[in-house]
Order: C-alpha cells, then sequence, then structure tokens
C-alpha cells in the first residue's frame, strides 16, 4: 500500500521535486517541467502529470515486495493555475472552460467531464468575483451586513435569515459588528462599500446617519433593519413594533394584579429602548389606578442588569413584578431572581425571546419579536433594490407576539 504526504508550497508549474522514500529502498529524486515524465528505477513507475497531484492521480506505482511508501513534493512558488491552462491541459477551447465554470449552456457532458477532471488535478480556482462584475457590469454578487452584536442571539438570528435569503439568489453576505458603536459603524460601511457591496443592510447605532447618503446617492441600496433614522426618511426600513409590544407586556403584569414594577431598560440612545420604555410608562399612564414603578435603564450587559436588580430587592418594599426590555437585560433578571430564591414569587416578563426559555422553572413569558421574518424582510427589500425597483421607499413593522410560558402569570406577593 502506498501512502503520499503531499506538502504544497506554491503551485504546481516549473520545476519542483518529486522524492519517494520506501522501506527497504533508497530514496529517487527527480526533476522536470510540466511536461507529462514517466519515471521508472527500481521496480517503481512515477507519471509525473502538469499540476498537483490529487491522492494517488498523478503517482502509478508498481511494486514487488514493498508494502509502505511515503511521498513528498514540493513546488517552487510561481503562479496560480488560470483558465487558459486548463483549456490546454483539456484539450478546449478557453471559451468552453468558461462556460462550463460558469455553468453556462452548450458543453456536452463528457466534455465537461474532461474541463473537470483538468481543474481538480491543476488545482484552479476559479474567480467569481471576475466573473460577477462581466456578468452584471461591476455588480459583485455581495451585500454588506452592519449588526449591533453578532454574539448577541437576536442579532445572530437575524444574520442568519438575512444570510439564507442571500445566499438562495446567489449573493455572499459580507458582515460586522458594530458594538454600538457609531464610528465602528461607519468603519465597517467604508470598508464593505470599499469592496463594491452592491447593498447595505444596517442596524444603525447611534442618531446621525447622514453619511450613508453618499453610499446612497452613488447607487448603493441601504435598508435599515431594527432601527430607523431621522436623518434618513427616505430610506427602507424593516422594524418591529417595539411601543406596542412593551405597552401589551406591561398590560400584562398590571392585569394579573401588580401594583409595583421595575423596569430594566437599555441605553436611551438606543431607539428600540427608547420605544420600550415609552411603551412601559403609556401602559402605567393609562391604567386607572396609581402604580409605583422604578426604572434603570443604560443596562448594556446580563451582569449589569443581574446587580441592579438584586440592589433593587434588597429595599424594604421591593417590587413584584419585573419588565425587562432587552434579552440580554432578561438573562441578568433570571439571574437575579434565581439567586434571591424569588423566581417563583416576582412575576416576570421579558422582551424579545431567549434561547430555553420553555425549559426554564417557572417558564420565561416574553414578548417576542420575530428576528427571522425582519432579516428576510430586510434581505428581500435590498435585493429587489439591487435588481433596480426604483418604487417609493418602505417602512415595514411587524407585530411583536406575547407569549405566555408563566413567569409572567405569577400572581403578586404579600
Amino acid at each position: 500500500m502506498w501512502f503520499t504526504n503531499e506538502s504544497r508550497r506554491g503551485t504546481p508549474f516549473g520545476m519542483r521535486t518529486l522524492t519517494t522514500k520506501r522501506q527497504g529502498c533508497q530514496s529517487l529524486e527527480t526533476r522536470g517541467t510540466v511536461a507529462d515524465q514517466a519515471i521508472t528505477r527500481k521496480g517503481v513507475k512515477y507519471l509525473e502529470a502538469p499540476g498537483p497531484p490529487t491522492s494517488l492521480a498523478c503517482l502509478l506505482a508498481v511494486t514487488s515486495g514493498v508494502t509502505t511508501a511515503s511521498v513528498n513534493l514540493t513546488y517552487e512558488r510561481q503562479r496560480k493555475p488560470t483558465m487558459l491552462d486548463v483549456a490546454r491541459a483539456a484539450g478546449v477551447a478557453l471559451k468552453t472552460v468558461s462556460r462550463v465554470v460558469n455553468r453556462e449552456t452548450g458543453v456536452s457532458a463528457e466534455t465537461a467531464k474532461r474541463v473537470d477532471s483538468a481543474i481538480a488535478l491543476l488545482g484552479y480556482r476559479h474567480n467569481t468575483g471576475a466573473s460577477s462584475l462581466r456578468r452584471t457590469g461591476q455588480a459583485t454578487a455581495s451585500i454588506g451586513l452592519v449588526l449591533e452584536d453578532v454574539g448577541n442571539p437576536f442579532s445572530s438570528a437575524l444574520h442568519r435569515a438575512i444570510e439564507d435569503v442571500a445566499r438562495e439568489r446567489g449573493y455572499l453576505l459580507l458582515a460586522g459588528s458594530s458594538d454600538e458603536n457609531p464610528v465602528l459603524e461607519r468603519e465597517l460601511v467604508d470598508i464593505f462599500c470599499g469592496r463594491r457591496v452592491d447593498g447595505l443592510i444596517v442596524v444603525p447605532a447611534g442618531d446621525d446617519h447622514s453619511y450613508l447618503l453618499k453610499e446612497i446617492l452613488g447607487g448603493t441600496p441601504v435598508v435599515l433593519v431594527d432601527r430607523s433614522s431621522a436623518a434618513l426618511p427616505m430610506v427602507d426600513t424593516v422594524l418591529s413594533d417595539n411601543l406596542d409590544g412593551a405597552t401589551i407586556g406591561t398590560q400584562h403584569l398590571l392585569d394579573h394584579g401588580h401594583r409595583k414594577i421595575v423596569f430594566l431598560g437599555d441605553t436611551l440612545a438606543i431607539e428600540t429602548a427608547r420605544a420600550r420604555l415609552a411603551g412601559f410608562q403609556t401602559a402605567i399612564k393609562n391604567f386607572e389606578s396609581a402604580i409605583e414603578t422604578t426604572v434603570i435603564t443604560e443596562l448594556r450587559t446580563a451582569g449589569a442588569a443581574e446587580h441592579e436588580l438584586e440592589h433593587v430587592f434588597q429595599r424594604s418594599d421591593p417590587p413584584t413584578a419585573v419588565f425587562a426590555s432587552q434579552n440580554l437585560v432578561t438573562i441578568g433578571a433570571v439571574r437575579a431572581l434565581r439567586r434571591l430564591e424569588l423566581q417563583n414569587r416576582v412575576a416576570l416578563v421579558g422582551f424579545d425571546d431567549v434561547a430555553m426559555a420553555d425549559l426554564l422553572v417557572p417558564g420565561l413569558s416574553v414578548v417576542a419579536q420575530d428576528p427571522a421574518a425582519l432579516g428576510r424582510c430586510a434581505a428581500d427589500i435590498v435585493l429587489r433594490r439591487v435588481g433596480g425597483d426604483t418604487g417609493a421607499a418602505e417602512r415595514v413593522i411587524l407585530r411583536t407576539t406575547l407569549i405566555q410560558r408563566g413567569s409572567g402569570e405569577i400572581a403578586p406577593y404579600s
């Protein structure tokens, strides 16, 4: 049996060395050019063909009484194989190779198989960026996506939905996290546009996005998702109904008899955080009885929310319910209540669903957005714009859903 150990430090063209080591045999070293060579020595036949070997494709060995061998191949770095090299190796016209790599019609199955074999043998890699530029007149078949934080479950679900739609339509998705930093957001947009993406989907950080006007006027479609921008009323926007969702979640706690409620929120520099606080305040204001509320905002992490809520419950007259207006904040609230052994006494409604919320005891009640629907909608709009749709700007607002699992249905304790 023969074993190969291939080391490719360059491309297969020009001079190269083939060194064999066999059990009980002397080493054999040969040098050759790209021309096919057949070398026979000590009962072993080697066939050297153009291009790098693929497994044993370029090595034919006939041995007698030899059970093991190792083959090491090294190449001098020169140039990458081209489409012309493939055409020569396959014995076809350059246009035929182009048709095969671009999956065009007009090539017989036998010829296509011969071209594919030459591609595999040479290690040729098709330049999809160049071909897309030729096909679409400077289009790159790519979309840029700026997220808040790809590590956040909401952002991850949004990313995946956009990626799925892009891939189905033949587009590559380039993504980055702004970390709620407007400067980093702008840097990411500049990088994506420098790579000539065909469209942009942005989860805005901060309030001023007038810098995007340059890209929009330059012909790059932009879609804002999860948040809008007052500076860009003419831009397509896909949102969840944050105000209504927060109003419904708070009303749910009021309907279950709670009159002392704490609100935990994200930084108010974020449009969605402001909308959710407004929804909470709307429900409180419209309720017929006096409600005692505690509002804590600027919570950026689960740890911060956990710490603040533990501090709240050190009071002599603590709240009986919690409305947590963001998924990481909700996780922090869950941890705090469990640490204090209050998870069965204090009601909790979160905004945004979290993984395994139904496995908690009690199950976690949430106002759920649909990040997948947001992502699919944003991707569909931007790809329609890339395809030439010049209709009026769209503002899509998706409804939220109250999911009752137990934590939000706990009655006030006395």
